[in-house]
């Protein structure tokens, strides 16, 4: 008999986007060849622990607290965190078997250019290097330690999604 793992696939929840979530999970179930667990990442599941005050330049509610998805693993396994406004078109099974044990995190590594003004729902927009790396994240669990209710909730933005926590 084989051990199976679900792929773990956690989504950043804000009120703003509650129907963007639905259709991500959707897109996801849709297209996936093998199981998917899938959670969302909620402020209001996290009292006590996410307690890092809104900070103006946070656009959604999950812009820092998808860094606690490794420790909502108990640091074991992997699992993948999406932002919310996001559409599945493929199998998330082949972005799973990319997984590489030698990486703590695996990202869409890419040029981003923006100007500093508004965006989605009139948050402000602000051009800084690796912008949207974090919007889609391969965390290796055992390997994100560091990233502790304590780091997350006390961390700048850049700081965490810059990965200078690496």
């Amino acid at each position: 008999m084989t051990t199976f793992e679900p792929m773990r696939v956690f989504i950043g929840f804000d009120s703003r986007e509650d129907v963007a979530v639905n259709v991500l999970t959707h897109s996801i179930q849709l297209h996936a060849s093998k199981p998917v667990q899938i959670a969302q990442v909620r402020q209001s599941q996290l009292k006590g622990v996410y307690t890092r005050p809104r900070h103006p330049l946070q656009s959604t509610d999950f812009s820092f607290s998808r860094f606690l998805v490794p420790w909502m693993c108990d640091y074991t396994g992997w699992a993948l965190f999406i932002d919310a406004d996001m559409l599945c078109l493929g199998d998330l099974s082949e972005l799973w078997s990319l997984r590489d044990d030698r990486y703590a995190v695996q990202v869409v590594q890419h040029q981003h250019s923006c100007q500093a003004g508004r965006k989605f729902q009139g948050e402000p927009q602000t051009p800084y290097a690796r912008k949207n790396w974090s919007s889609v994240i391969l965390f290796n669990c055992s390997r994100c330690r560091m990233l502790a209710p304590e780091l997350v909730n006390t961390a700048s933005g850049l700081y965490l999604h810059q990965m200078s926590w690496l």
